[in-house]
This record gives structure tokens, C-alpha cells and sequence, in this order.
């Protein structure tokens, strides 16, 4: 009996655990996972459908709401959405203002996006676990992870966006020779200390969007493993230990998408100085 609650609790964690995949299998060609075995097995190709479509769906939502607060903006008494917009707009600009220290009409609209479209993201790990994949059971979809952040190509796409803006403003900003010249001579500034400058800049530019996607990631998906943990207790321990934990979680999801857009922002802001 032991032995059956172990594989059962076992397969309820790995099951929760388990993006909807579609990719091109070596046997069954291009087809939904129906096990993480054939997951594997798809390759590097492979897509999370669940990742791909719950992200566009908070993307969507971020645009619909901003741009119906936009619509309805007036000088006069604004309404409860105009004032949580610009809430959440004064907050990214004074937030850019403590840490860009360039000029670049593209940064705010950037952190803005980041900001919210992650908090969309996150805030989903509020409903509860069992909802979505028990909806989409009934309706033939084996798997449903409805976070996106905690999937590791979700995070590692947001941060490898950043990235490549970093590196672009790097050669905008600085030429090529004054990235260069930074890589080289950064922190000692003697020609005989180039190859230990360059091996030290290079690890810690490459470091960025790592730190980016995995503080993020790993935060987020240990929140889940915590949630479905919690929702395997008895129906008394649920509500006693779910509703605290899910209080408390309110305030992660924010801080999460806090963090990855202001370290975005600060490492914008080295983009564009020079040294």
C-alpha cells in the first residue's frame, strides 16, 4: 500500500511537472507528448504548447488592458483602471530614473512591458494547481502547465532578449572598439592583463542572461513544486497551509518581476556608458 501512495504521489508530482509537448518524434513523427520520456526523446525542437500560448495569452491581455486604459484616459475623476495604470506606469518610470543613467526613449516602454507582461505570467501560479490540468483532462489534453515563468525556455527566452539588446547597444553606444577596449583593459587597465581582463569580462557578460533566467525560473517553479506538495495534504491541511502560502506568494510573483526588470534596466544602463 505504501509502495502504491509512493508511485502515486510520484506520478501526480512529475504529471503536474509536465509541459504540453508537441515536436516530431523519432516513431511517431510530429505529435503531443504523451509521456516526458517522448518529450525527451523530440529533441531540441520540441515545443511547450502550454509556455507558447498561456505567455501570448498574458501578452495579450497586458495590450488589451493598457490600451483600454489609454482609450478611456480623461483629466477629469479617472476610473479605478486608469489609476492602476498609472500606478503601475509611475512605478516603472521612477524605478528607470533611480537606475538608467543614459538616454534611451526605448528603455521605458521596454521595463514596462517586462514588468507587467512577468506579473501576468507569475500571477497565474495563484489559481490553483489541480484547476487547469483537471479542465483540460476532461477536454483529451494530457498535460497543462499554466506558468509560464516556471518553464526554464520561457525565462531563458525573456533573458536571452535582454541579452541581445545589451550587446547591441554595447556596439551602438561604445563602437566596436570601445566595447573592445572595455572588455581588454577592464578592471586592470595594463595591455600584459588583456587575456585575464577579457576571460573575466566575457564569463560575467555571459553571466547576465543566465542569472537573469534562472532567478527568475527557479524561484517561480520551486513556488509551484511547494503548491502541488500542498495540494496532495488532507482537505483540512490544504486550506490551512494553501491560503497563507498563496498570500505569501502574492508577494513573490511581484518581487520576481520586479528583480528581472530592474537588473534589465541596470544592465541597459552599463550598456550605455562609457568608460
Amino acid at each position: 500500500m505504501a509502495a502504491g501512495n509512493e508511485v502515486s504521489t510520484t506520478y501526480y508530482i512529475q504529471h503536474h511537472l509536465q509541459n504540453l509537448t508537441f515536436g516530431n518524434h523519432p516513431e511517431n513523427g510530429w505529435s503531443l507528448a504523451h509521456s516526458a520520456e517522448e518529450a525527451s526523446e523530440m529533441g531540441f525542437w520540441a515545443i511547450h504548447l502550454d509556455t507558447m500560448g498561456w505567455s501570448i495569452a498574458m501578452g495579450l491581455l497586458f495590450i488589451w488592458i493598457f490600451r483600454k486604459a489609454g482609450k478611456m484616459a480623461t483629466t477629469g475623476v479617472p476610473s479605478g483602471l486608469q489609476n492602476a495604470v498609472e500606478m503601475v506606469v509611475e512605478f516603472v518610470e521612477d524605478m528607470i530614473k533611480g537606475t538608467f543613467k543614459g538616454h534611451n526613449p526605448i528603455i521605458a516602454p521596454l521595463a514596462l512591458t517586462l514588468f507587467v507582461w512577468i506579473l501576468f505570467m507569475n500571477t497565474l501560479k495563484i489559481i490553483p494547481v489541480d484547476y487547469f490540468p483537471v479542465l483540460f483532462s476532461k477536454l483529451g489534453v494530457d498535460y497543462m502547465k499554466i506558468v509560464p515563468t516556471t518553464d526554464v525556455n520561457a525565462t531563458l527566452g525573456l533573458a536571452l532578449g535582454v541579452f541581445g539588446l545589451i550587446l547591441y547597444y554595447s556596439f551602438k553606444v561604445k563602437g566596436v572598439g570601445g566595447f573592445a577596449k572595455e572588455l581588454s583593459l577592464t578592471p586592470f587597465n595594463h595591455w600584459a592583463l588583456i587575456p585575464f581582463n577579457l576571460l573575466l569580462e566575457i564569463v560575467a557578460l555571459l553571466v547576465k542572461p543566465f542569472s537573469l533566467a534562472m532567478r527568475l525560473f527557479g524561484n517561480m517553479f520551486a513556488g509551484e513544486v511547494i503548491f502541488i506538495l500542498i495540494a496532495m495534504l488532507p482537505f483540512w491541511a490544504i486550506w490551512v497551509l494553501d491560503v497563507p502560502w498563496a498570500i505569501f506568494h502574492i508577494l513573490i510573483v511581484v518581487l520576481q518581476a520586479f528583480i528581472f526588470t530592474v537588473l534589465s534596466v541596470v544592465y541597459l544602463s552599463a550598456a550605455h556608458e562609457h568608460h
